[in-house]
């Protein structure tokens, strides 16, 4: 008798799309609030603002916050506008990033710096920041504030940080660490953490959300590091090798220069300097982070943040919303591969 060999079922990969579609319903009421409180008198902020904010992005971020709602029950609205305070904190520190770092692409477009000019980046970023602080305010709670305000100091923080840490080879692991904790993390805890506010649910409850959500951005941010060598722009969204011409030392760079030999370590030293930026350069980079497993041991170490950010869920019971936000965390991970 000839046995019948069946083919292994083959796992879908993880996405966002139980996420978005868990918030679909919510989101709508957030994109309204962005829509409304993203116009102003001055035509050139609506137009900038809209440029990056109708740009592709995920919407993460906000899709947090309400996820979050949906994981605790909460049949109320208050979560639309903290949601789009979360967006227009984030948009407005990418505007300002995009002027820092002198991006070009954003997303597959032209940033709004590079059509605009800094100027107007920079104060329509402080438009976008302002109106996040009208939101958090009208919001009408001293703990909501506080958790929202503090998040954008210690974002400002991080990015400060890793100005500072800009072509310095000699930063470590742990500076990188608590740089990404401040610039990324901190928005992504904030985002998770307000829901159980509204929803005036436990104090574990907004713990376990604040833990889930600081350890997801930290994945999503080594992601990020890893995507910045081992994709393309399609991918990306942005010229790939930006962080590499910009001598940002992330964790992969970080890793194979610890591990490198001294014709390596001084390749590195030319290269996040600003000596060596070219595309053979380039190349030569990710020939060094794969020899010396950079890349593989920043996405095992993103593995290693996102199965904390599930740990931190261990409290809530089985539910879509749970499922939801367990998958987010696999899939900030599994998009870097």
């Amino acid at each position: 008798m000839t046995a019948t060999i069946l083919p292994l079922k083959t796992q879908r990969p993880p996405s966002l799309e139980a996420l978005i579609a868990l918030v679909a319903a919510d989101m709508n009421g957030v994109n309204a609030v962005i829509l409304e409180r993203m116009q102003s008198k001055v035509a050139l902020i609506p137009e900038l603002a809209g440029h990056l904010i109708a740009g592709g992005g995920k919407r993460m971020r906000p899709m947090l916050t309400l996820g979050s709602a949906a994981l605790l029950g909460y049949p109320g609205t208050r979560h639309h506008k903290l949601a789009a305070a979360v967006e227009f904190i984030h948009t407005a520190t990418l505007l300002h990033d995009d002027v820092v770092d002198g991006s070009g692409m954003r997303r597959g477009k032209r940033t709004a710096n590079l059509i605009w000019g800094n100027p107007a980046s920079e104060l329509v970023g402080d438009f976008l920041f302002s109106r996040a602080f009208e939101l958090r305010v009208e919001d009408g709670s001293l703990k909501v504030l506080r958790i929202l305000s503090h998040a954008s100091a210690v974002i400002a923080e991080g990015e400060v940080n890793q100005l500072t840490a800009q072509r310095q080879i000699e930063t470590d692991e742990d500076q990188y660490l608590d740089i990404i904790s401040a610039k990324t993390a901190a928005l992504f805890a904030a985002a998770c953490r307000v829901s159980p506010v509204v929803a005036e649910a436990s104090e574990d409850a907004e713990f376990a959300l604040e833990c889930y959500g600081r350890n997801l951005g930290i994945a999503f941010q080594l992601s990020d590091d890893v995507i910045d060598y081992a994709s393309d722009e399609a991918t990306m969204g942005k010229g790939v090798g930006d962080d590499f011409r910009d001598g940002k030392m992330t964790l992969p760079v970080i890793l194979s220069y610890a591990r490198g030999s001294s014709d390596d370590r001084a390749f590195w030293r030319a290269a996040i300097g600003g000596e060596r930026t070219s595309d053979s350069d380039l190349a030569h980079a990710i020939g060094l982070l794969r020899q010396t497993d950079a890349l593989a041991d920043t996405i095992e170490r993103a593995r290693h943040y996102s199965r904390r950010a599930i740990d931190g869920l261990a409290i809530f019971p089985p539910s879509k919303a749970k499922s939801a936000l367990i998958e987010a965390a696999e899939f900030a991970v599994a998009r870097a591969y």
